[in-house]
């Protein structure tokens, strides 16, 4: 079930279209074996899909994670493996390669990219910049020819979390924004996406209503 500030807000939904330009805002998360991206293993990937109501507010749709094959000679820091609490070879990670990875992802975002008549996917990300280098890099070496995502551009909600709670670490952003926050779940791909997005989605819905009531 998508979600949402309160029920009152679960009105029908209305394709994002012209919201944002003709993107469609995709959550993403990924965890990995280091910070460089040509060189560190890609773990983990999640994206979860938005959608807009009939009253401009946006909430969680569809959430889609997989776990990744490191690629031959991908570096895995101990140190980061520490922090993600992730076992690359683990058995059962049910981990598959890069390129059916984001074939998967990618083939749900393009499907929400046309249902909500977008033009493209943009990135939102907790420091974006990071995943989506990540992501881009994945392609690089996989060949996949139909990314749906911009290849540079992004949203990223720390920038946004500084604007509206002067906090820019997600645990203390979601915190301030009201968000129940589990640090046992924390570093889990699909767990730090469905935070991000619903930080990504509560900042604009408030601003949606500032807004609205200087409208009124």
């Amino acid at each position: 079930m998508p979600y949402a500030t309160n029920l009152s807000e679960m009105s029908e939904y209305v394709p994002i279209g012209q919201r944002f330009r003709g993107f469609l805002p995709v959550v993403v998360d990924v965890e990995t074996g280091g910070f460089n991206a040509q060189t560190d293993a890609l773990l983990q990937i999640a994206a979860i899909t938005l959608r807009m109501n009939d009253a401009g507010h946006l909430h969680r749709d569809q959430t889609i994670s997989r776990h990744v094959v490191p690629f031959d000679g991908a570096n895995l820091e101990p140190a980061s493996l520490e922090v993600n609490g992730i076992d690359p070879w683990h058995p059962l990670r049910l981990a598959v390669p890069e390129k059916e990875a984001l074939s998967d992802v990618f083939k749900e975002v393009r499907r929400a990219v046309g249902e909500n008549e977008c033009t493209r996917a943009i990135l939102v990300g907790h420091n974006a910049a990071f995943d989506l280098g990540f992501i881009n890099a994945a392609v690089a070496r996989t060949g996949i020819k139909r990314n749906p995502f911009h290849p540079f551009s992004n949203f990223d909600t720390v920038t946004l979390a500084a604007m509206a709670y002067g906090q820019t670490v997600l645990a203390r952003a979601a915190r301030a924004a009201g968000l129940e926050w589990n640090t046992a779940q924390a570093h889990s791909a699909t767990y730090d996406a469905e935070m991000t997005a619903d930080l990504f989605c509560g900042i604009l819905n408030r601003w949606q209503r500032c807004q609205g009531s200087v409208s009124d």
